[in-house]
């Protein structure tokens, strides 16, 4: 049996590429801070061409209207 984890493997590549890797924690305490700062930004902040320009937290709510 083959898990697609194509999603989780897509917000993990994004959050080391553009957080952990750029700003380099010095320890657990701020990577914590920036890993919650990227979730954050992710899911309201960053806009998605295949959500039709709207974050994934403001897609969520269209489709729910």
């Amino acid at each position: 049996m083959v898990n697609d984890n194509a999603c989780i493997e897509s917000f993990l590549s994004h959050l080391k590429t553009e957080t952990l890797y750029l700003q380099k924690p010095d320890s657990e305490g701020s990577a914590q801070k920036l890993i919650a700062e990227h979730i954050e930004y992710y899911n309201k902040e960053r806009f998605q061409k295949k959500l039709g320009d709207l974050s994934p937290v403001e897609y969520r709510k269209a489709i729910a209207a």
